[in-house]
């Protein structure tokens, strides 16, 4: 995602770049050549304000898919939390019975 973004900022410089000299180079009069100037820039502008909404686009998208990712993780993690608790929660009943056990022998023979 940054280097696509790296790479429409440099095609958007570069067009902009390379019209301007273009503009600049050539046979024209002052007033013409600063009318096209100003409209190139406009029309720059647009296109990176273009870029850059697409581009925020993208990083929402993808931030809210990364968003759904961690979900759906976070949800398996307690999910298995859950079920090992579970585990270690019988295991323990298991010995707390088998210790209540050996406790009452103790309570017969004494």
């Amino acid at each position: 995602m940054n280097n696509n973004g790296s790479t429409a900022l440099g095609l958007i410089l570069g067009a902009a770049i390379g019209a301007t000299l273009g503009i600049l180079y050539a046979p024209d009069k002052g007033v013409k050549t600063r009318e096209r100037l100003a409209e190139e820039a406009n029309n720059a502008k647009d296109r990176f304000a273009s870029g850059a909404m697409e581009m925020r686009d993208q990083v929402a998208s993808s931030l809210q898919s990364k968003k759904v990712d961690l979900e759906s993780q976070l949800e398996h993690v307690v999910t298995n939390a859950s079920y090992k608790a579970d585990d270690v929660i019988t295991t323990l009943e298991k010995k707390l019975q088998e210790l209540k056990s050996k406790n009452k022998k103790f309570q017969k023979t004494s």
